[in-house]
């Protein structure tokens, strides 16, 4: 059978993430092995970059899948966009090599987090962003999240409290990027513990908010008790940007 590799994008909020579950069909991957099943007439197992939440989005999560398909990249591209409710879109498909991975082989990751700041409401983007009516104070928020960059353990900005595998990871960087009333942050590493971009995002909107000290981050990161750090951001506010599989280099891409 063929190895591919897909990139693929949805909207995450009427599902309960990526992975799939055994007391619900509402999942990405439940979808897409129904439909590479009916096209391939064999159960098939569909392997994303990682898991993203309930709720969350992804404009450019990669996949990985074997089947024995008689036609072209093209034509399988669009007979599982055919399939596909309007909210789950394949964006490019190829054959990969046979060992290929789409998470065992990926070398970074891009989330980005949507937060809409100001009085007034993000009628249009309520589903994608988090509505933060406080002023924040971004360089205050630049000089906390200048802590987390580099190789840590991130136990305290873990959701599972029952992690026994290692919570070190490295993040490359974390970007501010403000257009109007929209503020994205924009994080990029090798790997990202359970809702740890959110807890991030909640703690640096806390700094930004007075609520915290951008000092005090040396301090959650040394307590490695997810008690200490910030509140969780919502997962509507979040989207997996990119999954890259070649070292990252900041200046190499934008948002």
């Amino acid at each position: 059978m063929q190895n591919y590799k897909m990139t693929l994008c949805y909207d995450g909020g009427r599902y309960d993430g990526w992975q799939k579950q055994g007391n619900t069909e509402q999942t990405i991957q439940a979808k897409m092995e129904k439909i590479l099943q009916e096209l391939a007439g064999t159960e098939t197992e569909i392997f994303g970059s990682g898991r993203t939440d309930a709720g969350t989005h992804a404009k450019g999560q990669t996949a990985s899948f074997h089947m024995d398909w008689k036609g072209s990249e093209e034509e399988l591209l669009i007979a599982i966009n055919k399939k596909l409710p309007e909210d789950i879109g394949v964006l490019s498909l190829e054959k990969a090599e046979e060992r290929f991975h789409a998470r065992f082989h990926a070398k970074a990751k891009r989330y980005i987090y949507t937060i809409w700041t100001g009085d007034m409401p993000p009628v249009f983007w309520r589903k994608y962003s988090f509505w933060c009516e406080k002023p924040l104070d971004i360089p205050a928020m630049k000089q906390a999240a200048a802590y987390f960059v580099g190789t840590h353990d991130f136990k305290s900005f873990c959701a599972n409290k029952r992690m026994k595998k290692s919570t070190v990871r490295s993040i490359y960087d974390i970007s501010f990027h403000q257009k109007d009333r929209m503020l994205s942050l924009s994080f990029v590493g090798d790997g990202f513990l359970y809702q740890m971009v959110r807890i991030l995002t909640g703690t640096l909107i806390e700094v930004g908010e007075g609520k915290k000290s951008p000092k005090e981050m040396e301090e959650i990161l040394a307590a490695k008790t997810r008690e200490v750090a910030g509140f969780t951001a919502p997962a509507k506010g979040l989207c997996l940007d990119e999954v890259f599989y070649t070292p990252w280099k900041k200046g190499t891409e934008q948002l």
